[in-house]
């Protein structure tokens, strides 16, 4: 299970990647700069078919392709509609629900337990989320967008739903992920096609953060983010995804775009130490003690 986990956190830490790798990509529309990142997201997993075949399985069931297909797409266009009517701080601290929701919500799935430390994990991790989205600021929740946060909360409730949804089918192998980017990276097309005008990426720097997106942030992250709902501790998964907006802001730090504050230094705080509540009983379960025991 340990290892399972570790996956699944690799996805977080390529989608600490995502905001560097959407600035780099210049001015492309959400929605066509999606379906572009998906369609490479889609060559990842043919690839990874071509290189390791899946082995037989029996047929999959249709609600696994509708819960697939709405989580990978849903989240993206609730996220780019809740992003285009209300402000950016607010909207994504809404968005940043989904970690806590996993983490309740799995008291709900079978062979389950929730502990107090891990919903006062997630918590700690929320309380560092709101320190980077806010800058300081505070917020300003203003009825006026109320359209907005509702997008962004069909945005959390769609994303912590998708990965809750598939811990229920860990019989269903991870290579039907690419199917889900093939049809979101369609859905994504008909949306920019009606939605948006059309803008190229100016020159090979925009087009290599356009392939990094797809490569990683929008492409492995969806496959290592099911394997490690589907086999890894999911509490401590939704915990430490509260690492993402922070991991995002260091990279950021590093490539000079943002500056190192106080603020940064205590979210990191809040967060390392929700996470590693969270991950009490792995860390500290002795050995042949199965996790599972206070997970």
């Amino acid at each position: 299970m340990a290892r399972a986990t570790l996956i699944g956190f690799s996805a977080v830490a390529m989608w600490a990647l995502l905001a560097l790798m959407t600035a780099g990509s210049g001015s492309v529309p959400p929605f066509q700069l999606s379906a572009l990142t998906f369609s490479i997201g889609t060559a990842v997993g043919l690839v990874m078919r071509l290189a390791a075949p899946p082995a037989a399985h029996p047929p999959i069931p249709p609600v696994v392709w509708l819960v697939g297909i709405a989580g990978l797409f849903g989240y993206h266009f609730f996220y780019f509609t809740a992003l285009r009517n209300a402000p950016a701080v607010e909207a994504s601290l809404i968005a940043y629900l989904w970690p806590l929701l996993i983490v309740v919500g799995s008291a709900l799935l079978p062979g389950e337990k929730l502990r107090w430390h891990h919903v006062a994990g997630a918590l700690l991790g929320l309380c560092g989320a709101f320190l980077i989205v806010s800058k300081g600021g505070g917020l300003a929740f203003d009825r006026t967008y109320a359209f907005g946060y509702a997008m962004a909360g069909l945005c959390a409730l769609t994303w912590s739903a998708y990965s809750l949804a598939s811990r229920r089918f860990p019989a269903v192998p991870t290579g039907v992920v690419t199917w889900f980017c093939a049809a979101t990276a369609a859905l994504s097309l008909a949306c920019h096609l009606a939605l948006e005008e059309t803008v190229w990426p100016a020159g090979p720097g925009q087009w290599l953060a356009v392939a990094g997106l797809g490569l990683m942030p929008v492409g492995a992250a969806f496959y290592t983010w099911d394997y490690g709902v589907k086999h890894g501790n999911i509490q401590v998964l939704g915990a430490a995804s509260y690492a993402a907006p922070l991991l995002s802001t260091l990279v950021l730090i590093a490539a000079g775009m943002a500056e190192p504050t106080l603020r940064i230094l205590a979210a990191c705080v809040l967060i390392t130490a929700g996470a590693a509540l969270a991950a009490k009983s792995m860390l500290f379960s002795r050995p042949g003690q199965p996790v599972e025991a206070d997970a």
